[in-house]
């Protein structure tokens, strides 16, 4: 019906958690730990390979933020692993499968990532400058 409120009106940036704000990682963490240091530079990594953090939609960044934590895990279960402890297989297994399908959603392959003008354009426009530049005038 017209005009009915939705719920889902433009809210102000203060209106909003800070994680939604890019304040902080994740609700109560610090940041500073070598787990978060290596569960954000993964999850960049991922969001690089999709074109940037600013072309994923909120479903594909979530996506790459249960990716990017369930590759920390992987990693430390395989650090032990090349410690000579021992390991639950069936969890290292669940995990890895799991990567494998998020992988599978997310695309392995990397995007390129928009940058404005492309070179064509830029030098048709250089080119398009000089044409129209007045007689007498340098371009």
């Amino acid at each position: 019906m017209p005009g009915q409120n939705t719920g889902l009106a433009e809210r102000k940036p203060t209106a909003r958690s800070r994680v939604s704000n890019g304040s902080d990682l994740l609700p109560g963490i610090d940041g500073r730990s070598t787990t978060a240091r290596r569960y954000r530079d993964i999850l960049a990594a991922l969001a690089s390979d999709q074109g940037g953090p600013e072309r994923l939609s909120e479903a594909r960044a979530q996506l790459c933020r249960r990716f990017a934590a369930l590759a920390v895990q992987a990693e430390a279960i395989e650090a032990a692993l090349a410690r000579g402890e021992a390991i639950d297989l069936p969890t290292h297994a669940l995990l890895s499968s799991t990567l494998v399908r998020i992988a599978t959603r997310l695309g392995i392959d990397r995007r390129a990532k928009e940058i404005a003008p492309l070179l064509h354009d830029y030098l048709a426009e250089k080119a398009g400058e000089r044409v129209a530049a007045p007689a007498g005038e340098a371009a």
